[in-house]
């Protein structure tokens, strides 16, 4: 069974940075689309990043420019670089794979 193992996270001050990883147990070249997304208290799941096979990139008009998504395919991890962060940034975040396996979730709390 494949799983999706999230590193990083924790409590920042605003305009601090963070870098989330997402470690695969399977070659992330199988998945077509890998993502983070994010849940905040008493809000939806919302898509935050999302990047392709090929390296297309696709951003949450709230993070661009802020935040960017890579993946290292020889080590089967997704990164998340977020600068400049806000408080309303603060939120669990979750690694994606093509929308049907998630990660366990990592907390991101941002202080203003």
């Amino acid at each position: 069974q494949v799983q999706l193992v999230q590193s990083g996270g924790g409590l920042v001050q605003a305009g601090g940075s963070l870098r989330l990883s997402c470690a695969v147990s399977a070659n992330i070249v199988s998945f077509k689309n890998m993502g983070w997304y994010r849940q905040a208290p008493g809000k939806q799941r919302e898509l935050v990043a999302q990047i392709t096979t090929d390296g297309a990139t696709n951003y949450a008009d709230s993070v661009k420019g802020r935040f960017t998504i890579s993946r290292d395919n020889a080590k089967y991890t997704v990164y998340l670089q977020m600068n400049s962060l806000k408080p309303e940034d603060t939120a669990v975040y979750y690694c994606n794979a093509d929308h049907l396996l998630w990660g366990q979730g990592t907390q991101v709390t941002v202080s203003a």
